[in-house]
């Protein structure tokens, strides 16, 4: 499809979307989903104060309705915080599965950063995020996912890797190194605070640099490998748990995806380009405030290494979108082009500082992503966007990936597209879904998806900051 073409499209659907008072806001008395202000996890002043001025400069009753449901959603039910030797601790919880992830904890309580100045409880709430993946990553830097109780078993504890307890899933992914950094680096430059940076959190540094470095496998497998019997392939990986074989060329391998699927070839370019971003910060900070510049050398030069590689590996002939990014190599010449909607992807570089948005390939690439030559773009009766294999179901969207969209368009038409359509497609419930199906949002998957709230909240807030009438039209 071409872009004018789709444009027009667009602009036809998001007036239907956004002016159709019969999809779901009927009857609806919008009152707040919010647990009751005595059983909130947290509160936060700031949050507070943005969520009034929201509701008072968006007229839309339903869309501020669901702004005060979800963007305080990680506060409100996921976070646990405490005082651990000293030191603030906080475990993050994805929403209904009880364990927290290195990249889900980051990209929930990543949209409060920009409030941390305004409070200070908050702002040790996030320095407790930083101490708490300190832990895990010192734990063990190839898992995914872990428990607050250090001794409890997984159901995923027959997994054939080097699964211990406290380790909920031991799935290696680039992602889960990067997340952990991209929050510190953050909350430093936001606060200037220096207390989470210890002796462990460099330590953790040092982890990611080797663990980096051992998956670039360039004289062996490395020491990661990971089986589970399960009938569905995404879940394991082939190879005696080793994956698909790769040529070295300087990239690193990421055995799964962010979406938590077995990769096909071991060299995602989005977490690849995600990692380059990660050892730049880390360097910095490392620089800065230990005057370490060994490390922050070794860090800088794996950056310089990868971002090389990515040049020569990543980039493919599409033949209708000329130019294009992969989404996975293997160092061999072979390449599987999709996108996948959980990020890292694809489509959401820009919003990782991985890229300009204006790069001609990245550019190239989002058409072939927003287009039905990506095998898991949908397009239906209620909305269109990108999905992935891990529901195990077509035709099903993830609000991921419009946000995503939204977040990294710079087209007024394209913004209140996306915004239309997760106002459509919330089922009355209020909340932002992991998936739903393209014609029916009703079948949806996740009542309770915290990241697809938060960061629908920071969507929300960054068009009302930045481009007002597209809320107000």
């Amino acid at each position: 499809m071409r872009r004018s073409t789709f444009l027009q499209n667009a602009g036809l659907l998001t007036g239907s979307l956004l002016f159709n008072k019969s999809l779901f806001a009927q009857g609806l008395a919008f009152e707040s989903k919010r647990p009751p202000l005595a059983q909130r996890n947290f509160t936060s002043t700031a949050i507070e104060d943005v969520i009034t001025k929201f509701k008072s400069k968006v007229k839309d009753k339903e869309l501020a309705w669901l702004f005060e449901n979800c963007f305080p959603n990680t506060l409100d039910t996921t976070v646990f915080f405490a005082d651990r030797d000293g030191a603030p601790d906080t475990y993050v919880i994805t929403g209904d599965i009880d364990a927290m992830w290195l990249r889900d904890s980051s990209a929930q309580v990543w949209p409060y950063l920009s409030f941390l100045k305004n409070d200070t409880k908050l702002q040790q709430l996030i320095a407790g995020v930083i101490n708490r993946q300190t832990y895990f990553i010192q734990q063990d830097p190839y898992a995914n996912a872990f428990y607050k109780d250090t001794s409890k078993v997984s159901r995923w504890a027959s997994d054939r890797t080097d699964m211990k307890p406290g380790i909920h899933e031991r799935k290696w992914e680039i992602d889960s190194l990067c997340y952990p950094i991209r929050l510190a680096y953050r909350y430093w430059k936001e606060t200037g605070d220096v207390k989470p940076f210890n002796a462990n959190w460099k330590e953790s540094v040092q982890l990611i640099l080797k663990t980096f470095k051992e998956q670039q496998r360039k004289t062996d497998h490395g020491p990661y490998h990971f089986q589970r019997a399960t009938e569905g392939a995404i879940g394991t990986l082939p190879m005696k748990g080793y994956g698909f074989p790769v040529k070295p060329n300087g990239l690193i391998c990421s055995m799964f995806r962010p979406s938590d699927d077995a990769t096909i070839f071991p060299f995602l370019i989005p977490s690849n380009f995600f990692a380059v971003v990660s050892l730049k910060q880390a360097a910095e900070i490392v620089n800065a405030i230990f005057k370490d510049n060994i490390l922050a050398t070794n860090l800088e030069n794996l950056a310089t290494e990868v971002h090389q590689a990515l040049r020569q590996s990543a980039i493919v002939r599409h033949p209708t979108f000329g130019k294009i990014y992969a989404f996975e190599v293997d160092g061999y010449g072979n390449h599987n082009l999709m996108d996948d909607a959980n990020l890292p992807s694809l489509l959401s570089l820009p919003y990782l500082n991985a890229l300009k948005v204006q790069d001609q390939v990245y550019q190239n690439t989002r058409r072939f992503v927003l287009s039905g030559s990506n095998p898991y773009f949908y397009q239906g009766n209620m909305a269109e966007g990108t999905g992935g294999p891990h529901v195990g179901r077509d035709n099903m969207v993830w609000p991921l990936g419009i946000i995503a969209r939204g977040l990294t368009s710079t087209n007024d038409a394209e913004i209140r597209h996306c915004i239309a359509m997760l106002k459509a497609t919330h089922a009355g419930t209020g909340f932002i879904h992991e998936t739903f199906n393209q014609d029916n949002p009703a079948d949806f998957t996740r009542k309770w998806f915290a990241w697809g709230n938060t960061i629908f909240g920071e969507f929300s807030w960054k068009t009302l900051t930045t481009k007002p009438h597209l809320l107000n039209a």
